[in-house]
């Protein structure tokens, strides 16, 4: 039996992408057929693949390829084949950060001092608040876009792809027949990775004031708005460890899906997912398998 291969993906419009170790396929369906878009994947250098680092390297690496890809399959459903600049690329992950950051940083830290927590005097307590309103604000957030129909597609294709990359690590022939029988909650989702990341947040942002008057003494002495300016921008410069640590966390943890302690930190992800991934149609799920298929082949010099 061949070696099972590392593979994962994101759903894309009218469709699925699928990456393997050195091969990125995307598969659509338009005016009835499937298409495909074959990308290599480039090697990165030998220590952008060390523990750690490389959970920050992917990270970017998947912004990149998501992009392009959705930029892609959206052009194939209007016929308009127009390749996004590298400029067009770093603008849109720019916007697409610093909305993430205002939205899912900065809102929830200050609500969590307007509502009467101290950072400086209970940092733990605070923490746990302002992780508390992050997972309200990101749950609220996608369950409103979920309502919108063309978004709810794109969660029916993303549960396609999970049930296909279930089907295929079990070991079971790529049908549809078989993929079906699936969960569309994979525990190696990016949403469940985006959940593990808030609560790396809650531990290590706790550091931040000790970090901070350790630098330096009379740090809380300072003007109040000078000082959430250098706690907010300490945040954002901790966020790259952050990402780290829990692609760490997610990569070993859904491997270790027995062990009560990593499960638990996958739960909550898993939960999540029963908005951000929907049951497929066969049509949908026909499309997932055969982006998969298309990078276990492509993967394996079958084609």
């Amino acid at each position: 039996m061949p070696k099972k291969l590392d593979v994962g993906g994101q759903a894309v419009i009218e469709g699925v992408m699928m990456r393997s170790k050195n091969h990125v396929v995307t598969a659509v369906r338009k005016k009835g057929k499937i298409i495909y878009k074959h990308d290599k994947i480039k090697k990165r250098p030998k220590w952008t693949t060390y523990f750690f680092i490389r959970g920050i390297a992917n990270l970017i690496e998947m912004l990149v390829l998501g992009i392009r890809t959705l930029n892609w399959s959206a052009a194939q459903q209007t016929d308009e084949e127009e390749e996004l600049s590298n400029l067009a690329i770093f603008t849109t992950i720019s916007v697409s950060i610093l909305f993430a950051l205002g939205l899912f940083l900065i809102l929830p830290y200050l609500l969590t001092y307007l509502i009467g927590f101290k950072e400086s005097t209970d940092p733990i307590l605070f923490n746990l608040i302002d992780g508390l309103i992050k997972v309200g604000i990101f749950v609220l957030y996608v369950y409103l876009i979920s309502l919108w129909k063309d978004i709810r597609m794109v969660f029916q294709y993303h549960g396609a792809e999970h049930k296909a990359v279930f089907c295929y690590e079990d070991g079971k022939k790529l049908t549809i027949e078989n993929a079906k029988r699936y969960t569309t909650k994979h525990p190696r989702c990016g949403t469940a990775f985006i959940m593990i990341v808030i609560i790396v947040g809650i531990f290590l942002f706790s550091f931040i004031p000790v970090i901070a008057t350790s630098i330096y003494p009379d740090f809380f002495s300072l003007n109040i708005f000078i000082r959430k300016i250098i706690l907010i921008v300490l945040r954002i410069l901790l966020l790259p460890i952050i990402a780290g640590f829990s692609y760490e966390i997610l990569k070993f943890g859904s491997k270790h899906q027995k062990n009560p302690i990593f499960r638990s930190l996958t739960l909550p992800g898993l939960w999540i997912q029963n908005i951000t991934t929907k049951k497929p149609t066969k049509k949908q799920l026909e499309v997932g398998i055969a982006a998969l298929k298309r990078a276990i082949q492509l993967e394996n010099g079958n084609i």
